[in-house]
């Protein structure tokens, strides 16, 4: 008999899409603390490069509606530089009260990948340095850590310079 120990772990969305796209990924769960939700504390908590762990930010612009950006914990969203992006003269961060009526996610475990609609999204054209980087998967307390080019494609997003200096 073995001394292995199997964790079973829900699938979500964001999984469930990922497996039916055939795109590799694997997952890391992590303690959740519900006063520390944001990205660079998931970096602290699952030891890995602040620069790698990419947060999930949606936008409504004042042409074209809701966009979704993804960048690196340690960064934050050039506004400026995501509306002209997404052909927008101005965008501004949606209140967090709405996330989950137009993501069906929630604050700390918004992926990307697998909302109610599919919207235009942008990834930071960081993400291009390393083999792969962490996403949410969806429910707070695990991260999807997969390649960027595979994320583009599970998103038919596209890279962009879209991110500055906190």
């Amino acid at each position: 008999m073995s001394n292995e120990v199997t964790i079973l772990i829900h699938k979500t969305n964001a999984c469930r899409l990922l497996d039916q796209k055939k795109l590799a990924y694997t997952l890391h769960e992590y303690p959740v603390d519900e006063k520390h939700l944001d990205a660079v504390h998931v970096a602290s908590e699952t030891g890995q490069n602040p620069a790698k762990i990419y947060k999930t930010l949606v936008t409504i612009g004042d042409k074209t509606g809701y966009a979704v950006a993804a960048i690196p914990a340690n960064k934050s969203l050039n506004l400026k530089a995501f509306a002209k992006i997404s052909g927008n003269k101005k965008v501004e961060m949606i209140h967090v009260n709405d996330l989950e009526k137009i993501t069906g996610y929630i604050r700390g475990g918004c992926s990307p990948i697998g909302m109610k609609k599919a919207f235009p999204t942008f990834i930071d054209q960081a993400a291009k340095q390393f083999d792969t980087i962490f996403i949410s998967a969806g429910k707070r307390g695990l991260q999807i850590e997969m390649n960027a080019d595979d994320l583009l494609l599970a998103t038919r997003g596209q890279y962009a310079d879209i991110s500055v200096e906190q």
